[in-house]
């Protein structure tokens, strides 16, 4: 097991600006999702607006706090001193302090409701995109899955779509309401002093803009290394826990821990740098808020401003840097986070954007028979420099049994992907009971077909579902299929729940030959057409071997029954005998084989 080095000067490959990567989301979001993003939005504006009501709030509170007969000065706290009849300034400064309570109490309400409301969305998206993109990963070509590994495959699933909706979506909407109460106090600030509302505008935007403007590239550089490095990370991992009894054989655990160690070590200081950067300017800004409170003191005394007069704007300004220094911040760390998940949102765009077609199915009016016939097939994988099959024409009667034989690399297996359906031939066709699978009956063939590989894949749970495998259960036909497969016996007698009885991830718990039995018996199960058998029977003693041949005869009659073998002790059991080499079916006798 080998693992590419992380290349540690990459660089982008895209260099989006933010809009650009905002579009890529907007773009891998449902239209129902979009429909939901923009009704959101209402909410924003409202938590935007009581904001600001609280804040605005404040300056007659704390007019009345230094000088309690500004009512007399000010028009509106006159106003409402005599419209709701106030017998004495204390009981309306009380009124006026609970006023201010209750408005910033309903504005916090609010905004956590706007929290809440917009991480449901935002989770719900993580749920749906990760369901989009998984189905549009199965319903790829299964060529599809020679080009990609499977573990890459599965973080982007997994990791790379939490890191889209956590990095980019939660925190641009986070920003919107951000923004949405930053323009409120703003307004505010203008309102009360506008020199001083601009200037202190300036400084922040030109603080954070600055700053962002010196990171944004490392940023991006550190989100694709990021994205590098998870790939190995997640591809050590699962190649090691896939071949733990190899490596617990040849004592190479601390050599696995190495390969791991270097894309895992860079996967957490690109994570580090990333969240460094994002509160950087905190610091700072908590330094130049507290000066910026003085010279805002020096300055107002300077104009010849009284100290009951600086002390309302004074408090003012205190309240308003209380509120826009966390949403400044968080507007930063969101900007910082979307430039830093950028590789990640084109791997989810490149994907998301590939449409699979759907498969045209044609209802004949006619249960299928099963007769299959090659005429002149030639294929070649992608990138490869041979030709896998060239000009293979043959044909598999309904109930028939065939052997496939050949040495390894003979083009055995990419025949039988071909006759499964699942590769499309490069010239030639592929009939079933005279009709081309090219012309819609691909998914009804493939529905009446069973395949049992060399390598079973078994789910960690019953033995019952592992046979049954999402079709619904019929005791009488499992028990069947169990016999034919020859695991009947050791299930009902060596097992303590039978077929109860769970089995360990990948079936761990079961020897190699129960493991291809239990297989068999699921191919079985699905009362197929055509059997495929591609070294199926490997891992099975020559008396298990016969007896299982023995029960298919009896068990599948006028079932078709397609093997590919390396051992020529198997061929006995078939009909037809014929050996594929170098891509083409030849006449002569099977030779000696690869075992």
């Amino acid at each position: 097991m080998t693992a590419t080095p992380v290349d540690t000067s990459a660089t982008p490959k895209h260099n989006e600006p933010m809009p650009g990567v905002l579009r890529q989301v907007w773009s891998i979001l449902s239209p129902d999702e979009r429909r939901r993003f923009l009704l959101l939005q209402p909410l924003v504006i409202v938590t935007g607006l009581l904001e600001t009501a609280g804040l605005a709030s404040v300056v007659p509170f704390l007019a009345l706090l230094s000088d309690p007969q500004a009512v007399d000065r000010h028009k509106l706290l006159r106003f409402a001193y005599d419209a709701f009849g106030f017998a004495s300034t204390t009981s309306f400064f009380f009124a006026v302090g609970v006023g201010v309570f209750v408005v910033i109490t309903v504005g916090n309400g609010v905004n956590a409701l706007t929290t809440w409301a917009l991480l449901r969305f935002a989770w719900d998206g993580n749920h749906a995109i990760s369901l989009r993109l998984l189905e549009n990963y199965l319903a790829r070509p299964y060529v599809f899955f020679l080009e990609n590994n499977s573990s890459e495959l599965a973080k982007n699933i997994l990791i790379e779509v939490n890191q889209v909706v956590g990095g980019v979506l939660v925190v641009a909407m986070q920003m919107i309401a951000r923004m949405a109460i930053l323009v409120g106090i703003m307004s505010t600030l203008l309102v009360v002093d506008p020199m001083m509302a601009v200037a202190t505008g300036g400084v922040f935007g030109v603080l954070y803009g600055g700053m962002f403007a010196l990171v944004r590239k490392q940023l991006q550089r550190d989100g694709v290394l990021r994205h590098q490095a998870n790939s190995h990370r997640h591809k050590v991992a699962a190649e090691a826990l896939g071949s733990i009894k190899e490596l617990k054989l040849y004592g190479l655990e601390s050599e696995v821990s190495k390969l791991f160690e270097g894309p895992s070590r860079l996967f957490g200081l690109t994570q580090a740098r990333a969240a460094v950067v994002g509160q950087l300017p905190r610091y700072a800004l908590e330094t130049i808020a507290f000066g910026g409170v003085l010279l805002i003191i020096l300055g107002l005394l300077w104009r010849g401003d009284s100290l009951n007069q600086v002390l309302p704007v004074l408090g003012l300004y205190a309240f308003a840097a209380y509120r826009m220094l966390p949403g400044l911040q968080a507007i930063f760390t969101g900007f910082a986070s979307i430039r830093f998940a950028q590789s990640a949102v084109d791997t989810l765009y490149r994907d998301l954007a590939v449409q699979t077609p759907t498969v045209r199915v044609v209802d004949t009016g006619r249960e299928l028979v099963g007769h299959v016939e090659l005429k002149d097939v030639r294929y070649s994988y992608p990138n490869a420099g041979r030709i896998a099959l060239d000009g293979v024409s043959t044909s598999i009667a309904s109930g028939e049994w065939v052997a496939f034989v050949g040495r390894t690399g003979a083009g055995k297996s990419t025949l039988i992907d071909v006759l499964l359906g699942l590769l499309t031939p490069d010239a030639g066709s592929v009939a079933i009971d005279g009709t081309d699978l090219s012309s819609g009956v691909l998914q009804r063939w493939q529905s009446r077909i069973a395949y049992v590989p060399q390598q079973i894949f078994l789910i960690d749970d019953t033995i019952e579902n592992n046979i049954c495998f999402s079709q619904s259960i019929d005791l009488k036909r499992l028990e069947n299929a169990a016999r034919i497969a020859q695991i009947h016996d050791f299930i009902v007698t060596e097992l303590p729940d039978k077929y109860r009885t769970v089995i360990g991830e990948r079936g761990i718990r079961l020897s190699g030959g129960q493991r291809q039995r239990i297989g068999i018996a699921r191919a079985l199960y699905r009362d197929p057409l055509l059997l495929v058998l591609d070294e199926a029977t490997s891992a099975l003693d020559n008396t298990t071997e016969e007896a299982f041949f023995t029960a298919l005869r009896s068990g599948l009659a006028g079932v078709s029954v397609v093997s590919v073998a390396h051992r020529l002790s198997t061929t006995k059991y078939f009909d037809t005998v014929r050996t594929v080499d170098h891509g083409v079916i030849i006449d002569a006798a099977p030779q000696v084989l690869d075992v």
